[in-house]
């Protein structure tokens, strides 16, 4: 696959660390996007570089939204995104999680006769992930599980919200991004991709679970990503 320019969305200033690290540890460009933190910097293999643009655009699904329309509009013609995310079924903490399908659980128009996450005058409510990106990490990350990830203006720490999301709408995981960039980029035409790392059960100790990992300063996910951008330009 081919891309001149490769966009990376993060949600959580923690989670951006090992990003910033890597980044600062070579030749890189600070920007500010939105008034956020972002990045300009290549990465490198035998087949030459690519650009990449990293932004921290802070939680939640407009912040998400906003800065995965900024970097479309500054030429990045594919978009990933890494984070952690709450286990809602079949799916343990600590495991790898690729989304194939994304859709935001808490737009909710049924009182006024819409299916659930249904949009007015909007085709589809349900995005996907582009399947040859997929395909590339499951390559990569060949323990990860693939599933539906629902996301939402809210952190899930309840057990009953949890079982409610698993039964109504099939999801492996939640957050709070993933849904609102797949939306940008699938009525862009950018094709996306997310690695999202299980911290907790979304039950009702999700936030003690969240918290230790979130802090931990790991850099698995940000190695993930690294390695399908590689994967990405060897193919």
């Amino acid at each position: 696959m081919n891309f001149e320019k490769i966009g990376i969305v993060v949600a959580d200033g923690d989670e951006y660390k090992a990003l910033r690290s890597r980044v600062e540890a070579g030749n890189y460009q600070e920007l500010e996007i939105l008034k956020r933190e972002a990045h300009k910097f290549e990465i490198y293999t035998e087949n030459g570089a690519v650009e990449v643009i990293s932004i921290l655009c802070g939680i939640g699904k407009v912040n998400a939204a906003a800065a995965t329309v900024c970097l479309i509009s500054m030429g990045c013609d594919v978009i990933l995104n890494y984070g952690l995310s709450g286990g809602v079924s079949n799916i343990k903490r600590g495991e790898i999680s690729l989304p194939n399908r994304f859709l935001e659980h808490d737009f909710d128009l049924t009182m006024i006769g819409y299916a659930p996450c249904e949009k007015p005058a909007q085709p589809t409510y349900i995005y996907n992930a582009d399947e040859k990106l997929l395909n590339i990490a499951k390559g990569v990350i060949t323990s990860a599980k693939v599933g539906t990830a629902v996301s939402g203006d809210r952190f899930i720490c309840d057990d009953n919200v949890r079982e409610a999301l698993a039964n109504q709408f099939g999801a492996m995981s939640c957050d709070m991004e993933t849904a609102a960039i797949a939306y940008v980029c699938s009525y862009s035409d950018v094709p996306f991709l997310a690695v999202r790392r299980v911290s907790d059960d979304a039950g009702n100790d999700a936030k003690d679970a969240y918290t230790d990992m979130n802090i931990s300063d790991e850099t698995v996910l940000y190695d993930y990503i690294e390695q399908v951008i590689k994967a990405i330009l060897k193919g």
